[in-house]
């Protein structure tokens, strides 16, 4: 199984930035790819944005120039850096594990508990 804990949620203003983190442990080595998700009050779980331990990464139109997801293998955790936020933005944020095959991102059932990012008009 893999744990997943993320960290760096909080309160901020309108056009602030966070930096959220996720670190992996557990069986992770047929892990390929993680993901974030967040969920708003009354709203679905929606996809952030994705990354291949090869690096690459797909972002939701709705962040896309202001998010920027990365990660360091080598301590296994994933990042999302979260820039020019507005109050749309806050969510409790998920991390998922998952693997990445023929270009599509399929999210495995390992999360994290979440981390809130609240952003103040």
């Amino acid at each position: 199984q893999v744990q997943l804990v993320e960290s760096g949620g909080g309160l901020v203003q309108a056009g602030g930035s966070l930096r959220l983190s996720c670190a992996a442990s557990g069986s992770i080595f047929s892990i390929n790819a993680m993901g974030w998700y967040r969920q708003a009050p009354g709203k679905q779980r929606e996809l952030v944005a994705t990354i291949t331990s090869g690096g690459s990464t797909n972002y939701a139109d709705s962040v896309k120039g202001r998010f920027t997801i990365s990660g360091d293998n080598a301590k296994n955790t994933v990042y999302l850096q979260m820039n020019s936020l507005k109050p749309e933005d806050t969510a409790v944020y998920y991390c998922n594990a998952g693997l990445e095959l023929s270009h599509r991102y399929y999210g495995m059932d390992y999360w994290g508990k979440g981390t809130l990012v609240t952003v103040s008009s």
